[in-house]
């Protein structure tokens, strides 16, 4: 499945429209989510029936606006809804430590979202019309990428979002993507960090951007500004939203750089090992450290780590994930264990190994993945938690 992403060029009554069909899609989300909370427990609310009541939201006078927007459109709305009502039971069967993500009502949609019907393609794949009573009409698509090399009926998606920078239209394409690379031969060992945004079992080291690091005084200074706003009141009220528009263009800037940083680092990796190892760190526990939490964010590590999965099966690469344990304390060498408090960057050992820390902990992850592949029983994170829960059960 490929997405593909444009920027619409529309008149303001347009956008006001896609606003409308955005806040229409909450409305019928949130409805849905109260239909299953009062539902008695003799009655079985799944999927299915989610979609029902999405027609008699449509039929009833009381809610008249429900209509405008189309049928399917709406029924990805209650899909939505489900599918945070889904993930709140698979977290409660897992047993999840922590809050099990209860569904909330959504206060600030962003995106509403069709599937084949409501909406239709100019022939030069160059424009969009959506066709049910919203009234949105006509839209220019502005972006590279070219749609003329896709089939109409290969578009199963097209998802209207609103952003800080104007308003982007999405495609998801039915179709396999499969890209042929020399394969090289090669291995590495990949620790992340925060002096360095990775070091190779081999010493090389990309340097970590900081991008929100770098965009904080303009980003402190903005919201400087909006704190002395108001939101109600004339005519303080757009002053406020001209600000919070700023300050939202900031952040969506900075996320923006955070991907591209990721998306190229990640190709280049897949395309030049065979063989990719890296910690599987639990990035989500690492956070609750305060005086951390902020620079592991900002460094993006699961997000590099998504696009490496996504190019390794694309190129058709191999990617192991391994226990964090003691790969920055075992020395690479001799193995044996090294302890050192995060404020030691070099590792020394009494065998004569005089490394840096992180590529010293590379060099582990690399040999851990290696005697995973020769059928060692070290594990991962992931699959110790699945093999406890076996033995549970």
């Amino acid at each position: 499945m490929l997405v593909y992403e444009f920027k619409l060029k529309g008149s303001k009554h347009q956008f006001s429209a896609i606003d409308e069909a955005i806040q229409i899609g909450q409305f019928i989300r949130n409805k849905c989510l109260r239909y299953w909370m009062d539902a008695p427990r003799e009655e079985k609310v799944n999927r299915f029936s989610l979609n029902k009541y999405c027609k008699v939201l449509a039929d009833n006078p009381e809610y008249p606006f429900v209509a405008k927007l189309n049928s399917m459109a709406r029924q990805s709305m209650a899909e939505r809804a489900w599918a945070s009502i889904s993930r709140f039971f698979e977290n409660c069967k897992k047993k999840v430590s922590g809050k099990k993500g209860y569904p909330k009502f959504k206060k600030f949609s962003r995106s509403v979202e069709y599937k084949t019907s409501g909406w239709k393609i100019s022939k030069d794949k160059k424009a969009i019309t959506i066709t049910d009573g919203t009234g949105i009409g006509k839209l220019k698509l502005v972006g590279s990428r070219d749609l003329s090399y896709y089939q109409s009926e290969q578009i199963k998606r097209v998802r209207l979002v609103r952003r800080a920078d104007g308003y982007y239209a999405q495609f998801c394409i039915d179709i396999e993507r499969q890209e042929s690379v020399e394969f090289t031969g090669r291995a590495i060992g990949l620790d992340v960090g925060l002096n360095h945004f990775y070091t190779d079992s081999e010493g090389n080291q990309i340097e970590n951007p900081r991008y929100l690091r770098k965009s904080e005084k303009a980003l402190k200074r903005l919201q400087k500004n909006l704190s002395r706003k108001h939101k109600r009141g004339q005519p303080q009220s757009k002053r406020y939203h001209k600000n919070r528009v700023k300050l939202g263009r900031i952040h969506l800037k900075i996320s923006r750089q955070r991907q591209d940083h990721a998306v190229k680092l990640a190709r280049c990796v897949c395309q030049s090992n065979d063989l990719i190892a890296y910690e599987d760190l639990s990035v989500k526990n690492m956070v609750k450290n305060h005086c951390l939490a902020k620079s592991i964010s900002d460094a993006g590590w699961t997000q590099f780590r998504e696009w490496v999965d996504y190019f390794a099966q694309l190129f058709g690469k191999q990617v192991v994930a391994v226990a964090p344990n003691y790969t920055s304390q075992n020395c690479s060498n001799c193995g044996q264990r090294v302890k050192k408090t995060l404020s030691v960057r070099t590792h020394v050992c009494s065998c004569g190994t005089i490394l840096d820390r992180d590529e010293n902990a590379a060099r582990n992850i690399l040999a851990l993945a290696l005697q995973i592949l020769s059928g060692g029983q070290k594990l991962t994170l992931r699959e110790r938690r699945i093999s406890a829960k076996d033995k549970e059960t």
